[in-house]
């Protein structure tokens, strides 16, 4: 059996991988499946390396740019298909402007830079600070924050 596949010519992977594709003659193009079986209908069983040898080709084929993939599906790159927008793709064309046209700056960004004329600004004193007793109140009553710890008074001799 071995002797019956070696003495079998095959073509290239990538000329049989074009041929199915060309035979299948489907819309959406072929999948891996479909393209093995009729690689194996075709030129009758393969070796056991089939299915590997199949997927580089066509893993090579995808990213050399002879195939296109899409919705899991092999196609081949037809004259009138937009060019692949990936890894390396070539940037979009830019439309000319007509004569006269001004174009506006960008927005900048990040923060706004200081005016140079503006007059300096005066800082805020730090308000200094008061005791939690005097502390000004909220309107709720109750002063503002986490209350402070206070210390359970030690018991005094003998006063309990």
């Amino acid at each position: 059996m071995a002797t019956e596949f070696v003495n079998k010519i095959h073509p290239e992977y990538p000329q049989m991988i074009y041929e199915a594709l060309d035979t299948l003659q489907q819309k959406e193009g072929s999948n891996k499946s479909s393209i093995s079986k009729y690689i194996e209908s075709k030129y009758g069983n393969m070796n056991d390396a089939h299915s590997k040898l199949l997927t580089y080709h066509l893993d090579r084929m995808k990213q050399t740019g002879e195939l296109l993939f899409l919705k899991n599906n092999y196609i081949k790159p037809g004259p009138d298909a937009p060019p692949k927008r990936g890894r390396g793709r070539p940037p979009k064309p830019k439309t000319t402007l007509p004569q006269g046209t001004e174009i506006a700056a960008p927005k900048p960004r990040g923060r706004p830079k200081k005016d140079p004329n503006a007059p300096p600004t005066s800082k805020k004193p730090k308000p200094t600070s008061v005791p939690s007793d005097l502390a000004p109140v909220s309107k709720t009553g109750r002063p503002r924050g986490r209350p402070r710890k206070i210390r359970p008074q030690p018991p005094q001799n003998g006063l309990e």
